[in-house]
C-alpha cells in the first residue's frame, strides 16, 4: 500500500537531511513554449521547496520528452503541458498502449483559435474566419506585396500548425491568405508591431497564453465543433496527412494535463504522487506566462506564486 504523499514527504525530508544523494529527484521536460516553461519551473519549485527533493529541467520537443518518459530512466520524467488532442498520438502510443506513462486526472481547459487585433476587426468588420477571404481584407495584411495576406499557424513541429494548415484549405483562404509558421517569438513580435502601425495580422492564438494579458485581441468566429467535419491527421498517422485530412469546424475545447512516467512512483514516490493531485487553471497559466514574457525570470515567478498560494499547493501535497 502506498503511503500518504505527507508522510512521504516527511520520509525525503529525513532522507535529504541524512543524504543528499537518496533524496527524491527528478528531471522535468521544458518544451518551447511559455506555458509549459512556467509549469516546468513551477513543479520544479515545489519539489524542492516542499519536498526536499531535488529538481532539473531539461528542454525537448514533445516527441523526446515522451520517448524519454517511456523509458523510465529518470532521463526526462515530466511532461509539463500535454494538450490533447494536440498531442494524443503520444498518449495513444506511451500512456493506452504500452502503459508507461500516467497522465494527471486534473486537467486546465484549452482554447484555440483565430485571431486579429480589436481595433482591427472593429474598423474593417472582421469578425468570422470567412472575413480573412474578402480581398480587401487579404490585401490589408499582405505585408510583403506578394498578393497574399499573412496568417500565422503555428510553429514548426507543432500538430497544431498542421491542423491550422488544413484549416486554411478547407475554409476556402488559400487564394487570399498564406500560412506562416515560424516561432511563437515572431508571431508575438508581429502582432504588437502589427498594433503599432495599424497593420492587419491574422494569427493561430490559443489560451492560456500571454498575448491575452499583452494586446487587446479578438477570437474569429468559425462553424461550431463537429467531430464529422473535423478529421485532423498527422504525419505520424499517415504520409499522406495533409490530403487526407478535412477541417471545416473549430476545435473542441482542449484538455491539458500533466504526464509523467510510471518509473517516478517507484523512484521518487512522493514528486509522483504531488504530479498525480497538482491542479490549475488556464487563468493562472496565463498569468505565469505573462509575466515571464514580460522579461520575470520564470523561477521568479514560480517561486513568488508558490510562496503567495501555500495554502493551494499545501493541497496538492495533502498537506
Amino acid at each position: 500500500m502506498r503511503k500518504p504523499i505527507h508522510q512521504l514527504i516527511a520520509a525525503s525530508a529525513l532522507v535529504l537531511g541524512s543524504t543528499a544523494a537518496n533524496a527524491e529527484s527528478v528531471n522535468i521536460g521544458a518544451p518551447a513554449w511559455t506555458g509549459a516553461q512556467a509549469i516546468a519551473h513551477l513543479i520544479q519549485e515545489v519539489v524542492v521547496t516542499k519536498i526536499g527533493g531535488t529538481a532539473e529541467l531539461v528542454p525537448g520537443n514533445n516527441g523526446a520528452i515522451f520517448q524519454a518518459m517511456d523509458q523510465g530512466k529518470g532521463d526526462i520524467d515530466v511532461h509539463p503541458d500535454v494538450w490533447l488532442p494536440n498531442q494524443e498520438s503520444f498518449t495513444k502510443k506511451y500512456v493506452d498502449e504500452a502503459g508507461t506513462v500516467t497522465l494527471s486526472e486534473n486537467s486546465y481547459e484549452g482554447k484555440q483559435s483565430f485571431c486579429v487585433s480589436k481595433d482591427f476587426s472593429e474598423k474593417n468588420g472582421v469578425t468570422s474566419i470567412f472575413d480573412l477571404a474578402r480581398p480587401e481584407i487579404a490585401k490589408l495584411m499582405d505585408s510583403d506585396g506578394n498578393g497574399k495576406g499573412e496568417i500565422w499557424i503555428g510553429a514548426p513541429g507543432w500538430a497544431s500548425a498542421n491542423v491550422n494548415e488544413v484549416k486554411v484549405r478547407d475554409y476556402g483562404l488559400g487564394t487570399f491568405m498564406e500560412p506562416i509558421r515560424a516561432d511563437q517569438a515572431v508571431m508575438t513580435a508581429r502582432v504588437g508591431d502589427a498594433i503599432k502601425k495599424e497593420e492587419g495580422y491574422a494569427f493561430y492564438c490559443y489560451s492560456p497564453h500571454a498575448i491575452w494579458f499583452q494586446h487587446d485581441i479578438v477570437r474569429l468566429e468559425e462553424p461550431a465543433f463537429d467531430p464529422e467535419k473535423y478529421i485532423a491527421l498527422q504525419p505520424s498517422d499517415d504520409p499522406d496527412w495533409f490530403t487526407k485530412s478535412k477541417v471545416m469546424t473549430e476545435d473542441a475545447l482542449k484538455q491539458v494535463q500533466v504526464a509523467y512516467s510510471n518509473s517516478l512512483a517507484d523512484r521518487s514516490p512522493a514528486i509522483a504522487d504531488f504530479l498525480a493531485n497538482m491542479a490549475l487553471d488556464g487563468e493562472t497559466v496565463s498569468s505565469f506566462a505573462f509575466e515571464i514574457e514580460g522579461g520575470k525570470d520564470p523561477a521568479d515567478v514560480a517561486k513568488a506564486w508558490v510562496e503567495a498560494n501555500s495554502d493551494r499547493v499545501d493541497s496538492w501535497l495533502g498537506l
